[in-house]
């Protein structure tokens, strides 16, 4: 058998995220809401679960402007562009750098989980960030990188 390459499965993985990461602010946009207003908010008879006061913050930039919804959005399509590298960053550094992917696929895990549709989104990347880690202990490169050493100065 051969030998699992976990940066090409993170990859994967990072692509069906960011995807879903899109699409779900895109759905976002027009069914506003935020998913954890249920905790500590109150019960009434005629009008369902009322968020707690102290979560406005969040009531204000995910229902009433969807700030986190567009940054979201932005942050998904920057990942596609270094998962399928557009390119102008094919070969680069930049697209070499699997700490760099971690640390995007994290903040993009913590931003899908704030709104309602972007929960598997932030399931999905967090996984990719944890095969991308097992790929930085086991000291992987990436194909481009290997092909690259030793040319300085050639993108």
């Amino acid at each position: 058998m051969g030998k699992l390459i976990w940066h090409e499965l993170s990859r994967y993985i990072s692509l069906t995220a960011s995807i879903y990461a899109v699409w779900a602010s895109f759905w976002g946009f027009f069914f506003r809401k935020f998913f954890w207003d249920f905790i500590g908010g109150t019960l009434r008879s005629p009008g369902g679960l009322q968020p707690s006061p102290k979560v406005a913050i969040f009531i204000t930039i995910i229902v009433k402007f969807p700030i986190v919804q567009i940054v979201t959005m932005v942050l998904g399509f920057l990942i596609l562009a270094l998962e399928y590298p557009i390119p102008i960053l094919k070969g680069t550094a930049i697209h070499r750098s699997i700490a760099l992917r971690v640390v995007l696929l994290i903040i993009q895990a913590a931003g899908t989980v704030l709104f309602y549709q972007g929960t598997n989104a932030a399931l999905w990347s967090l996984i990719a960030a944890m095969f991308y880690i097992r790929a930085l202990t086991l000291r992987e490169k990436m194909e481009e990188a290997k092909r690259n050493k030793g040319q300085v100065g050639q993108v």
